[in-house]
């Protein structure tokens, strides 16, 4: 291998890094799904499902994006390409992907498709994606009808439950870009029949402008135009773009369309003129030929018919580049192959140690499952409300509804998506988690998302972060300060020793004001312990914790608190790396340790009313909630929130006393001068391995008996991580019985059986990468403190005993075991259904899910959630830095 080609995307993300090359101008940035969200809902009773439905998709101009299939478009999204199909059966052309509503799924909104996110690299130098397309009409109606008639104690009705995929009655359709320069990319579409008779399929490229000229006048801005060159070729134009050229091979039927709503059919005026945005559809499938033009529009598609044999494969080629000039076809696909050879050296570097041909393969799709998770999120916040004056005026019931309190916030950027069907918008706290792969992958990126949150256009001017689009108010796990430090730390790794303080430094001076918002919003009582509600963890909770029902007063949570003690001590941790260069944060790194001594006081008695969020007699914590008469009621639920205090953990090496010697006598005099204090978080006068001292909720004994709890087989370890409730609740469901109204949390291993927050996730039994994940780093952190010497029971009831480090490598294997083969060669996440088997000599198509069944390890919820289910990336880097893999 030649050194250009072994090095040629790390170049790529130093040029962008450096702002030398702009390699991020165009990437897999469409969305594919823009129906059936806030930001395009401007009804009266905020139902984003129903404003703008998959039916109304085809034919309604968006207001804040685009959608499409195996898209790309520009860092604006002022310039789409995409794919669409027609098997010459089904009823709609297929330009997006189909899925039910909230209120249409069993478990809520679901994506009805099969597709796969097969390789990416941070450039997008090189993309690839595959769909799967049914020969047979696509079972529209047949979904949605089981969906509304299947209860939540059944699964979800799957696309291959209806048997349009049997015999192999598809075409694998893959489609890759491949750059050859920043604004100069090519396009493969390759179509395979699967099926054993000829089939036709209609393959249609689709180029289109987002419509950015209904809402508001533009002045003298023109409009952008696609049309027909007469030297060859397709002409864009766009005002702020500039100039694009799309050169095609064959002889396809040129169509062209606006990008505008159709007037005929939503707004009651059957004499407008079109084209519209539906044209293609009316064109294709519906045989209208007036539908279209022929020489120029707002959106093109080039209409290939092909039949196409039992097994065989044709192949269509575009090529988009900026300028006045159609540059030619790769027709050899010379491009194409060299950035695969590029990414397959980026990504044997990455892997180096992984011996693992299937892990290899987890990690490199997992890897491209969230390089192509990322998305232009357009939504200004104070338009959305007022309207457009190009529009009609909306509803003034939206004045008090939804985001209101958030009249500053105005994205228009490229941010990490949960999943781009089933959650095609930020969330805060799932950020958070996405950056630390992503920092393996392209560290500059990481940290531009974790610092665009702390941004004004984004925080709160009270300090508060945006949740995400449903309710920006809501409240997530504080974890931006613990993501923050650990892309630092990767970050640091990756520059050889030199980290990027001017990142930490950013980020943290922004937090400060986060965490003071959280102190003085979230503390109610003023005493140390910590509300927050919802914070992400949907029906956890005996109740809704942001809303308790009559009668109940305020709930005290074990995991908000813990959360905070754990954002003081990552708090901490940043002061003193930056104390380290600049001895004026020595003084703030005291302060979040006073603050952090101050929450583990609260957690044992709250305010000094002999009231704890441990039981002593469980061994485990618990919310606590005000009772009318005076006097707290434990809800005795033991679930992942009595986990999180041991997120609260740090090691301090002491070579960092010794350098910042401020620090370390403010440090002595509050454990010499509160006592009371002290005994509570560590032993701090004991120097652990290597004389190092340790900062936790949790001293030895605490810690033994909440992990007898959670490696305890019966309750909290499963075959694939550590389940999110205990599973003693599926014989022993908890009960509450009061004020004339009864709640029940029971043990449901796979999709939820509650509606609380929408009924899409569970917090109620299954296996969620992200607290697993830092699980695993809270035990070796306690291992670098305790040592060899410190020995628990795992698991609880074996007899075996293992140091702490030990048990976080067995919980890993355990969560690479969701996705690796079996003796059998099945793989977990699959659960009983066999997946449809790949073309000979293609890879594996593998998909990487929100969370997983607690008991068989299925995959559930999100199927394409490779943002936090991406930490399998960190996991696997982990073990081959250690020699398992």
């Amino acid at each position: 291998m030649s050194e250009a080609i072994a090095w040629a995307e790390r170049r790529r993300i130093a040029e962008q890094a450096r702002g030398e090359r702009a390699w991020s101008l165009w990437g897999p940035y469409l969305s594919e799904r823009q129906w059936g969200t806030v930001r395009e809902d401007y009804s009266r009773d905020g139902n984003a499902w129903r404003s703008l439905t998959h039916e109304e998709a085809r034919s309604r101009a968006y207001r804040w994006g685009e959608d499409g299939l195996a898209g790309i478009c520009d860092e604006r999204g002022q310039l789409c390409l995409g794919l669409a199909l027609w098997n010459g059966r089904d009823r709609i052309l297929k330009e997006r992907l189909f899925g039910l509503t909230n209120e249409e799924g069993n478990h809520g909104e679901d994506v009805k498709e099969i597709y796969h996110y097969l390789d990416a690299v941070p450039s997008h130098a090189y993309l690839k994606f595959l769909y799967r397309y049914p020969q047979g009409a696509y079972p529209y109606e047949d979904l949605v009808r089981e969906g509304l008639q299947r209860s939540r104690e059944v699964p979800e009705y799957e696309i291959e439950e209806t048997g349009l995929f049997e015999g192999s009655r598809f075409f694998d359709v893959t489609v890759e870009y491949a750059k050859s320069d920043v604004d100069d990319v090519h396009a493969t579409i390759t179509a395979t029949n699967r099926g054993a008779d000829a089939a036709d399929l209609h393959l249609v490229p689709q180029l289109w402008f987002r419509n950015t000229w209904s809402w508001r006048n533009d002045g003298a801005l023109p409009r952008p135009r696609i049309a027909r060159h007469p030297e060859g070729g397709i002409a864009c134009e766009h005002p702020r773009l500039g100039r694009y050229r799309l050169a095609f091979e064959g002889e396809p039927e040129v169509l062209f369309c606006e990008n505008d709503t159709n007037l005929r059919r939503h707004a009651g005026q059957p004499e407008a003129e079109g084209p519209f945005k539906d044209g293609l559809h009316a064109a294709i499938v519906e045989g209208d030929a007036a539908a279209v033009r022929r020489d120029a529009g707002t959106k093109l598609g080039l209409h290939y018919a092909l039949r196409l044999a039992p097994g065989e494969t044709r192949r269509v080629r575009l090529r988009l580049s900026a300028g006045t000039r159609t540059r030619p076809i790769d027709a050899d696909d010379a491009v194409r192959d060299r950035r695969i050879a590029e990414a397959d050296a980026f990504y044997d570097d990455l892997q180096d140690g992984i011996a693992d041909a299937d892990a290899r393969a987890i990690f490199r799709q997992a890897s491209a499952g969230l390089i192509w998770s990322k998305q232009l999120y357009a939504y200004d916040v104070r338009r959305w409300l007022q309207g457009d004056p190009l529009q009609p005026v909306p509803p003034r019931e939206r004045d008090g509804g939804r985001n209101t309190q958030w009249r500053h916030f105005a994205a228009s950027d490229v941010l990490s998506m949960p999943d781009k069907w089933e959650y095609p918008w930020f969330a805060a706290w799932d950020l958070a988690f996405h950056c630390l792969p992503l920092a393996l992958l392209d560290p500059d990126f990481a940290k531009k998302q974790l610092l665009l949150l702390t941004r004004e256009w984004y925080m709160h001017p009270n300090g508060q972060l945006p949740a995400y689009e449903w309710e920006f108010s809501d409240t997530n796990p504080p974890v931006h300060a613990w993501a923050t430090y650990r892309v630092f730390e990767i970050d640091r790794d990756r520059r050889g020793g030199r980290g990027d303080l001017a990142f930490l430094e950013g980020v943290f001076h922004k937090l400060l004001i986060n965490f003071t918002w959280w102190v003085n919003r979230k503390d109610a009582g003023g005493r140390n312990v910590f509300q927050g509600g919802f914070l992400g963890l949907d029906n956890v909770g005996v109740f809704d914790r942001s809303r308790p029902p009559p009668g109940f007063g305020m709930v005290h949570q074990a995991d908000g608190t813990a959360w905070m003690a754990m954002y003081a001590l990552n708090m901490m941790r940043i002061a003193l790396e930056l104390a380290l260069h600049n001895d004026v944060y020595e003084s703030t790194a005291s302060k979040f340790f006073e603050h952090f001594l101050l929450i583990a006081e609260a957690m044992t008695d709250m305010g000094g009313e002999g009231f704890g969020l441990w039981d002593e007699e469980d061994a485990f914590y618990y919310d606590e909630v005000d009772m009318p008469g005076g006097g707290m009621l434990p809800l005795r639920v033991r679930s992942m929130v009595g986990l999180v205090p041991l997120f609260a953990v740090e090691v301090i090496e002491p070579f960092v006393l010794q350098r910042l010697p401020d620090f370390a006598r403010r440090l002595n005099w509050l454990l010499e001068n509160r006592p009371h204090l002290a005994c509570l978080v560590s032993r701090w006068d004991e120097g652990g391995v290597g004389d190092r001292k340790l900062l936790s909720l949790l001293r030895g004994h605490r810690m033994k008996a909440l992990l007898r709890r959670m490696l305890d087989e019966a309750e909290f370890l499963s075959p694939f991580g550590v389940r999110s409730l205990s599973k003693a609740h599926r014989d022993q469901p908890y009960v509450l019985n009061e004020f004339g109204a009864s709640f029940t949390v029971r043990y449901d291993p796979a999709d939820s059986t509650s509606n609380m927050f929408g009924g899409n996730s569970n917090w109620r039994g299954p296996v969620w990468m992200p607290t697993n994940y830092l699980i695993i780093e809270a035990l070796r952190r306690f291992h670098s403190y305790y040592g060899t010497d410190f020995l628990v029971e795992f698991p609880t009831g074996s007899g075996a005993m293992c140091t702490l480090a030990a048990i976080a490598d067995a919980l890993q294997e355990r969560l690479i075991g969701l996705f690796a083969k079996d003796a059998e060669g099945r793989r977990p996440v699959h659960g009983a259904r066999a997946p449809i088997p790949s073309a000979e000599g293609a890879e594996e198509a593998l998909l990487f899910h929100e969370f997983f069944d607690g008991d068989t390890g299925r995959g559930l919820g999100a199927s394409h959630q490779t943002g936090w289910t991406a930490l399998i990336v960190n996991l696997l880097h982990h073990q081959a830095q250690r020699g398992g893999a």
